[in-house]
């Protein structure tokens, strides 16, 4: 069975507005003074890391649990699917099955999955990187799509083929140097990108 897995923020979903909401309600509640556009500007890395750049590590625990409380409250309804996203995980369904692997609270990116109708079957929240890589070789993927140069790092690492797209912080250059198989300009091109390389295989 075909097993194509798919990154979430910026690769299916444009979560900025959210995100940004969120981060905005966070800095009414401390008084500290976060650039949303810069954050939003580089999704991809753990709640974690991006608070770390505006609070003391000492907070950064506490805070990250605020934020996931927050979430669902406020971003959902500000979140849109990009372009082509159900178009590509309904093409990667129809053969095989389809896993979510992000960074994000697993929780929180399931409510996504559910309002948005998104094709997903099992979602794998809380991974990056070397942990996105080990969910992809534990579910045996043989593509995972993402925007972000650590999702092609994981892909190669893990033996998927690494579809990127470039609608994230990380340009094609950035994209392909980390080892994308293809660098697609969004998501549309992906459903016949994908027949045509599974004919090519039969």
């Amino acid at each position: 069975m075909t097993t194509t897995g798919f990154d979430l923020d910026m690769t299916l979903i444009d979560s900025r507005p959210g995100i940004g909401a969120v981060y905005e309600q966070l800095a009414t509640e401390t008084g500290v003074a976060i650039d949303t556009g810069l954050v939003t500007s580089r999704l991809g890395p753990p709640l974690e890391w991006e608070l770390a750049h505006w609070f003391p590590d000492a907070e950064v625990p506490r805070l990250a649990d605020r934020y996931r409380e927050l979430y669902p409250l406020i971003a959902p309804d500000l979140v849109a699917a990009m372009p082509g996203a159900h178009e590509a995980v309904e093409a990667a369904r129809r053969i095989g099955r389809t896993i979510l692997i992000t960074a994000k609270h697993g929780p929180s990116a399931q409510l996504h999955v559910d309002r948005l109708g998104l094709a997903i079957d099992e979602v794998f929240g809380r991974a990056w990187r070397e942990g996105k890589a080990d969910v992809l070789r534990a579910e045996g993927a043989n593509v995972y799509v993402g925007d972000h140069v650590h999702d092609m790092e994981a892909a190669q690492s893990s033996g998927a083929f690494g579809v990127a797209v470039s609608t994230g912080p990380c340009s094609a250059d950035e994209l392909s140097v980390a080892g994308a198989g293809i660098v697609l300009d969004g998501l549309e091109p992906f459903a016949d990108w994908f027949g045509e390389r599974l004919a090519g295989q039969v």
